[in-house]
């Protein structure tokens, strides 16, 4: 009990409960006095008026037309029944048509019973009277029906007595058990969160047929842990690459440093230049794999604005042109004129030359290697061709991934980051990269938007 009433939910309720008590008591407050105060203050002020016409006319007429005029007031059909009660300065009553009435004038507002029986079942009614009296000794009683008017003050007191209680009571137990349910999907959620603390990856927020905000909360949770889960494979996939992939290199470089110490003083050039290459290498693997995962990270924010992708891809071309020339290979362009996008210009470039540098590293001597770009709706779809291997189709959902090296590949010097870098450079600018067969050769598209 004390953990659910204090609970956020279970305040969230009690103030709102705090809220719609006050509201229901201001309305009612609000209906009482529409319906009971300011009708009974007209009452009042009818009567007084009453009064006071009948006291002027006693005054200049007497006591025997006073009298007529009250009886033909009591016997004028009315929405309010009138009363009254006349006695001369003797006490003697004149006329009346009140069952009862105090014996002494009191000069005040009065409520009276005014029951009437009818075939021998009694009629409530209530007179509202002003009782004062006249000059000469003489006392005017006279009055209006306002039985109305009390029931509805007595049904006001009746909620305000019983139904507010209860009211409130029925209120308190639906808060408490929202509070209960509440509590109950929320503790569903901590667990999962425990149990994931605790090394249970796989743990997820269960989904119930019900859509609703709690069902769209654990499945953004769930879409969480799916993203943390994947996060942590590709760390420790990652991790289990890196080891295996500098174990090799370091191995060679620690046997030259080795060869180095006990060499004859004309080989110690070539073996530190070695040492130094391979050291170089470990270092440019290092860097490759870095650069991934701060992209990957969102921590490479990049300098997002308009590129010029039709100069940019010029550029690349030029910039790789010798390393075609030299392998024998002819890198041709067809790249549309006036294309733009928004994106980083540097990490554009730098995933165009990765796929250049795939391409010229797997075409074949007297092969082609065309770098193409064109609009397509309203998007600028950059391709790379080769004349190559090509991948397999089954694993090119592969070439995305770190270190991933095809089998035609292990020949060709390289660490399988090039097509890791596109892919989060592709992913980084919310656009598409596809591989295709080129027949022979590979042909790799991005599809980037274009800048509005």
């Amino acid at each position: 009990m004390m953990r659910l009433t204090g609970s956020f939910s279970f305040r969230v309720v009690l103030i709102q409960l705090g809220v719609f008590v006050t509201a229901v008591t201001v309305l009612l407050g609000l209906f009482y006095w529409l319906a009971h105060i300011r009708p009974t203050a007209e009452v009042q002020q009818s009567i007084m008026a009453e009064h006071a016409q009948l006291t002027r006319l006693y005054n200049e007429h007497g006591i025997d037309a006073l009298r007529q005029a009250l009886e033909h007031r009591a016997a004028a059909k009315s929405r309010r029944q009138a009363y009254h009660m006349l006695a001369d300065a003797q006490g003697h009553v004149v006329t009346a048509n009140l069952p009862s009435w105090p014996r002494v004038a009191r000069d005040q507002w009065l409520r009276l019973d005014a029951d009437v029986y009818r075939d021998g079942v009694e009629d409530d009614h209530e007179a509202l009277s002003l009782d004062q009296p006249l000059p000469g000794g003489a006392r005017l009683l006279v009055g209006r029906d306002v039985e109305d008017l009390d029931r509805i003050e007595r049904a006001v007191r009746r909620a305000l007595v019983y139904g507010l209680p209860a009211l409130l009571l029925l209120v308190i137990g639906a808060g408490a058990l929202s509070s209960r349910a509440i509590g109950k999907r929320i503790e569903v959620m901590s667990e999962t969160a425990r149990r994931v603390m605790e090394g249970d990856l796989s743990e997820r927020v269960p989904l119930r047929a019900r859509d609703d905000d709690f069902n769209q909360l654990a499945r953004t949770l769930n879409a969480m842990l799916d993203r943390i889960e994947a996060s942590l494979e590709s760390v420790r996939r990652v991790s289990d690459s890196v080891a295996h992939e500098l174990r090799t290199p370091l191995a060679r470089l620690q046997a030259e440093l080795a060869e180095l110490h006990d060499a004859p003083p004309e080989r110690i050039p070539k073996l530190a230049e070695d040492a130094a290459e391979e050291a170089a290498r470990v270092a440019r693997m290092a860097d490759a794999v870095l650069r991934i995962s701060r992209i990957e990270a969102g921590r490479h924010r990049g300098d997002m604005r308009r590129v010029d992708l039709s100069e940019l891809l010029i550029d690349a071309a030029d910039y790789h042109a010798p390393l075609a020339e030299s392998r024998n290979q002819r890198l041709e362009t067809d790249i549309a004129a006036g294309l733009s996008v928004r994106g980083d210009t540097d990490l554009i470039f730098q995933a165009v030359s990765n796929l250049l540098d795939n391409a010229i590293k797997f075409t074949p001597a007297g092969g082609r290697v065309t770098l193409a770009a064109e609009p397509r709706g309203g998007a600028v779809v950059v391709s790379v061709t080769d004349t190559g291997p090509g991948i397999p189709s089954e694993l090119r959902a592969k070439t995305g991934e770190r270190f991933f090296r095809a089998p035609e590949a292990e020949a060709v010097p390289g660490f399988g980051l090039g097509l890791a870098l596109v892919n989060a450079v592709a992913t980084m600018h919310e656009s598409a990269l596809t591989l295709a067969d080129a027949s022979p050769g590979l042909r790799v598209e991005w599809k980037l938007a274009r800048a509005g």
